[in-house]
């Protein structure tokens, strides 16, 4: 097992290495430099959490900071719009988490051209490099680790499975695609295009349906599995709310007990409900350290055009992650529910 000094060492390392390389001299010469960040909701608490963040190092940095979020997960509309604005505001950066990773691009490229840094936090563009850099969690690992935490939760009855696999969007953004194809490979189903989901045939996978990562969301994809087949064991969903409402949705059929919960995200929310039996396990990321660097990379960006650097043996700068559990998993790297507690978010 991965011990909790192990990560948040890791962590505190990461911070320290990401913000050598972007420059100290961007803490005294960032006054002036302005930012915008574009969230795909403000209801989310990951991006609520992402938001506190990054304005608390825009203001310890001197900078100017202009939130826009959509209205829902995969509003490419309302982000379009918030880059046009911030391409007339003359911003030196905007960080992004793309709701359509694809659509996305045509406005991301014209923000470039006009000399803006665009950092994608969370989730990649399509392509990864339309972006001027990525800070964000390996979001294939996270869902290989909860892939492999339940295969091994379930043991023998693991060939046996009945998988509810509750994505986030029919336009399979990046962050999706990545957890759902981590998930399935941690458990051992054959993925066949690991840059998309649903073309798998494996007979355990028993529904995909998209939760719009929201509680309302998930609660209806649960309602519509169950109704393919009732009798479904385990539950993978793309994050934390969804998973509340697929618990919501199996409490409702008396099924709450006997079926495997798995999750992606770590806020303080959603280690609470790792603590309390609803999810069994939930892969932790880390928000507050992709805005701090991003906020960092802009602030030394707009000081002397430097642009930040990548994870070596990555294509994106990775803000690492951690399997939070209280049922430890042999040959699973996990820390434990007081552990993720002491790391979580929002």
């Amino acid at each position: 097992m991965t011990t909790f000094n192990t990560i948040k060492a890791g962590l505190l390392g990461a911070t320290a290495a990401g913000l050598m390389s972007v420059g100290g001299a961007a803490y005294a010469g960032s006054h002036g430099v302005s930012a915008c960040l574009i969230t795909k909701t403000d209801t989310n608490p990951f991006f609520v959490k992402m938001r506190e963040g990054a304005e608390a190092k825009a203001a310890e940095l001197g900078m100017t900071l202009n939130s826009y979020a959509g209205q829902v997960d995969g509003d490419n509309e309302a982000q379009v719009a918030a880059i046009e604005t911030c391409i007339a505001n003359g911003v030196s950066g905007i960080l992004l988490t793309a709701s359509d990773t694809a659509a996305i691009v045509p406005s991301v490229e014209q923000a470039r051209a006009a000399g803006i840094l665009v950092i994608a936090l969370d989730t990649p563009l399509e392509p990864i490099d339309a972006a001027d850099s990525t800070f964000a969690t390996d979001n294939f690992q996270a869902g290989v680790l909860i892939g492999q935490w339940a295969a091994a939760a379930m043991g023998d009855m693991a060939g046996d499975a009945k998988i509810a696999m509750l994505d986030l969007a029919i336009s399979q953004p990046t962050v999706g695609v990545l957890r759902d194809q981590g998930f399935l490979t941690g458990f051992g189903i054959d993925v066949k295009d690991v840059g998309r989901w649903g073309d798998e045939d494996d007979a355990r996978i028993k529904c995909n349906e998209v939760t719009a990562g929201n509680e309302e969301g998930g609660r209806t994809a649960m309602e519509n599995c169950l109704a393919i087949d009732p009798d479904i064991n385990v539950v993978y969903t793309i994050n934390e709310p969804s998973a509340t409402g697929a618990y919501e949705a199996l409490t409702a059929v008396g099924r709450e007990n006997d079926v495997l919960i798995v999750s992606v995200d770590g806020g303080c929310p959603g280690v609470r409900d790792v603590a309390d039996g609803v999810i069994g396990a939930t892969s932790q990321q880390y928000p507050l350290l992709m805005d701090a660097l991003g906020m960092v990379a802009i602030a030394k960006f707009g000081e002397d055009g430097t642009l930040p650097a990548n994870t070596e043996g990555k294509d994106f700068f990775d803000t690492g992650v951690a399997l939070v559990t209280d049922q430890p998993q042999d040959g699973v790297e996990s820390i434990s529910v007081a552990e993720g507690t002491d790391l979580c978010w929002g």
